[in-house]
C-alpha cells in the first residue's frame, strides 16, 4: 500500500534544540552490521563504479535505518545525523568505501566538480572560497548558506578541527516564510530568475553560467537553492550578465540575514564519526571559519557525497538548466565536469535501472556529446 508522504516542515533553532529526534545514536548492532558489510565489499576488490548495493550486505533492521535515515530528509525537519561511527578502527579509504555503500543504498550517487570526482574530500587545500572559481569545500573559509546541487547532501566526519569550523544550518523555508511576512515583494524577487556562475567547473557541453530561481514551487511543494557565491561569481566573472538590481540584492541580503538569526539557525558541532545528511531543497547549510592542527594527519576531513533520490520531490520549472531533469524518479543534479567516462556512465544507468530512475535526459546528453 503507497503511504501518503508528509512534507517537510520548517523549524527553528529552539526546535531542534528541544526535540532531538533527527540525531540517531548508532547502537553497537548497528555499527557492527555496518563493519560487517564494510569487511564483505573489501573482500571482493571491486572498484567503486563496479559496486552496487547488493555488494554491501546488511541485515533487515540496518537497511530499515538506512531507508529511515533517506525518510527523514524527505519529512519533518528535513535532516539526520547518524552518531558514533568508530571511524578509527578503519583507514580514510576504507570509511570512503564504506560512506559509498551507504549512498548506493540511498540512491544515485552525482559528481561535484570539474574532475567529475563522486567522493569530495572537504579539507583546507588552499582553495580560495571567493571569486569566478571558488568553492567552499577546499579552503577553511566561514562560507555563506547554500544548497548543494543534489537532492541530498551527506557529510561525514573523519576528523574535526583544532578550532571552529562548527556546522550551520537553516531551515530555507522558515526563512522565505518570515521574509513574505515582513516583505512579500522582496519574497517573490527570489522566485525570479538570478544568473549562476558554474565557477569554471562546467562541462564541455554546457555554458560557465545559467538562469536559475532561488526560491520556487511545484506541484504545491516549496523548494529553495539558494548559492549566493555563485551569484556572486556570475556578476565579476562575466561582462554580458546583468548586473544585480538594487531589489535582487536587497532580498538576497534579507534571506541571508533571515537564514544567519538567532531564531532560525542552529549551530551544531559535527563529532568525530558522525554522518550528516540534509534535504538541499528545504535546509540550507554554512560553515564557520576553522583553524587546523598542524599536524596534516589530524586537520579537519570530511568525506562528501550528493545523492539523486528515488523519491525526491519534483522541482521547479527554472531549475531545469542546472538539474537537467526536474522530474520525480529522474537523474538529476550535480556537477558534471569533464571527467565523465564510460564507465561512470554505464555505472549511472545501472545504478538508475536498481532505483528504478529515469536517466535518459542524462544519458541522451552525454551520446551527443561523446
Amino acid at each position: 500500500m503507497t503511504q501518503t508522504r508528509t512534507a517537510p516542515v520548517g523549524w527553528n533553532r529552539h526546535t531542534l534544540e528541544t526535540d532531538r529526534s533527527w540525531i540517531h545514536p548508532l547502537n553497537e548492532q548497528e555499527i557492527k552490521d555496518l563493519e560487517s558489510g564494510l569487511r564483505h565489499v573489501l573482500s571482493l576488490g571491486k572498484k567503486e563504479f563496479e559496486l552496487s548495493a547488493s555488494d554491501f550486505p546488511v541485515t533487515p533492521v540496518t537497511q530499515k535505518l538506512l531507508a529511515q535515515t533517506m525518510e527523514a530528509t524527505q519529512t519533518g525537519f528535513g535532516l539526520c545525523v547518524l552518531r558514533g561511527f568508530p571511524v578509527e578502527r578503519w583507514s580514510k579509504e576504507q570509511m570512503r568505501t564504506l560512506f559509498w555503500c551507504m549512498g548506493l543504498h540511498f540512491g544515485v550517487p552525482r559528481p561535484q566538480g570539474k574532475q567529475s570526482q563522486f567522493v569530495s574530500d572537504v579539507m583546507n587545500t588552499g582553495g580560495t572560497y571567493r571569486g569566478g572559481t571558488g568553492r567552499g569545500y577546499n579552503t577553511n573559509s566561514k562560507l555563506d548558506f547554500h544548497a548543494d546541487g543534489s537532492d541530498v547532501v551527506g557529510l561525514m566526519c573523519l576528523h574535526t578541527a583544532k578550532s571552529g569550523g562548527k556546522s550551520l544550518i537553516s531551515s530555507s523555508l522558515s526563512a522565505y516564510q518570515a521574509l513574505e511576512r515582513r516583505r512579500p515583494e522582496l519574497a517573490q524577487v527570489l522566485t525570479e530568475p538570478f544568473y549562476f556562475s558554474r565557477q569554471g567547473e562546467h562541462a564541455p557541453e554546457e555554458t560557465p553560467y545559467y538562469q536559475a530561481s532561488i526560491v520556487g514551487f511545484k506541484n504545491g511543494r516549496f523548494a529553495c537553492r539558494h548559492i549566493r557565491n555563485h551569484i556572486i561569481g556570475a556578476q565579476i566573472t562575466f561582462d554580458d550578465v546583468p548586473r544585480l538590481s538594487a531589489l535582487q540584492t536587497e532580498a538576497l541580503d534579507m534571506f541571508d540575514e533571515l537564514l544567519a538569526s538567532e531564531e532560525i539557525c542552529y549551530h551544531m558541532d559535527l563529532q568525530q564519526g558522525d554522518f550528516q545528511f540534509l534535504n538541499n531543497h528545504v535546509v540550507l547549510h554554512a560553515r564557520t571559519e576553522y583553524e587546523d592542527f598542524p599536524e596534516p594527519e589530524r586537520r579537519r576531513h570530511l568525506l562528501r557525497l550528493w545523492i539523486s533520490l528515488p523519491e525526491g520531490q519534483s522541482l521547479p520549472d527554472l531549475w531545469k538548466i542546472a538539474y537537467k531533469d526536474t522530474s520525480m524518479r529522474a537523474l538529476r543534479g550535480g556537477f558534471r565536469g569533464v571527467g565523465i567516462t564510460p564507465e561512470i556512465r554505464a555505472f549511472e544507468e545501472r545504478l538508475c535501472a536498481e532505483h528504478k530512475i529515469d536517466c535518459r535526459v542524462y544519458l541522451d546528453r552525454d551520446q551527443l556529446t561523446s
